[in-house]
């Protein structure tokens, strides 16, 4: 563990669906530890990002964007943002400057406030904004709910304002060590992040309502002796009807799906990688225990 770390903590990046977190966490820690899409929901689960610097190391944890549930899987996620809340030393609250107001944001930041959590308020896609001064009011209306501990607007897509941020999360670390190697960015294991960036491309090449039903198993990955990793997942869908739209015409759909994830995670591991992909038919998956529990989601 780096021996210069004497101030550390874990900061929670909480907001409603698609409001940039996922982009934002892979700003903060330099490196893609969150899949990002335009899709609602994209994040399920806890993500952690590590970025060290110093002697300080801060514990970034990704969530779910806050809804209302419908099924077993929305309950796990809404659960993880609540345990989420519960564990860490500062709330960072993300909300899209270029969006109408949320009545969830202000319930959120009051509730931070009544748990004594250092809030800092982001507004993130200022790039959006044709006009800068219109945030005043709303960050004037959220400020009734929360004395935050700073307030940063900023773009995650294109880093403007990033670094302010790190410095204001860096002034409010408490005391404490470094709780992983100086080099490490995050603690999701390689199955999981490559089951995730194979999730990502389907995000992008679904329409907008399959890819909810959708969820990536990482069967096998094994390095062979000719330095290639062998990768093979299976996708997960709710409907036979659904299986044809992932596969599409000829299997176009998931070959191109195939070939974008299998870019993406040798870029991540730096080698060679064999990627095949099989689909199958999970009915209601998102409902059931046991197949919540086989791809990450809960456990037994």
């Amino acid at each position: 563990m780096p021996e210069t770390v004497t101030r550390s903590g874990f900061i929670a990046l909480l907001g409603r669906p698609n409001v940039g977190k996922s982009t934002l966490m892979n700003a903060l820690v330099g490196e893609k530890v969150a899949i990002v899409s335009p899709k609602p929901q994209t994040t399920r689960s806890r993500i952690t990002g590590v970025l060290t610097r110093g002697d300080s190391q801060m514990i970034f944890v990704d969530t779910p964007g806050i809804h209302s549930p419908r099924t077993k899987l929305g309950t796990f996620m809404t659960d993880t943002v609540t345990k989420t809340i519960n564990d860490v030393d500062i709330a960072v609250v993300v909300i899209d400057a270029s969006d109408k107001p949320h009545q969830n944001d202000e319930e959120l930041i009051d509730d931070l406030k009544k748990k004594g959590i250092p809030t800092v308020l982001v507004l993130n896609k200022i790039d959006l904004l044709g006009n800068k001064e219109s945030m005043m009011p709303r960050i004037s209306r959220l400020s009734r709910f929360n004395d935050f501990k700073a307030v940063v607007p900023l773009s995650a897509i294109s880093g403007d304002g990033v670094s302010l941020l790190i410095d204001e999360l860096d002034r409010l670390l408490p005391g404490g060590p470094a709780y992983f190697p100086a080099e490490t960015f995050t603690d999701q294991p390689e199955r999981v992040l490559a089951a995730e960036m194979i999730r990502e491309k389907l995000l992008y090449a679904l329409d907008d309502e399959l890819p909810h039903g959708i969820g990536v198993v990482v069967d096998v990955m094994k390095e062979r002796e000719d330095g290639v990793t062998d990768i093979f997942a299976t996708v997960y869908c709710e409907k036979n009807s659904h299986k044809g739209m992932v596969i599409g015409k000829d299997g176009g759909v998931l070959k191109e799906v195939g070939t974008a994830a299998r870019r993406d995670i040798e870029a991540f591991l730096g080698c060679r990688v064999n990627l095949k992909l099989w689909v199958k038919v999970k009915q209601d998956w998102r409902n059931r225990e046991g197949a919540l529990s086989e791809m990450g989601y809960v456990k037994r």
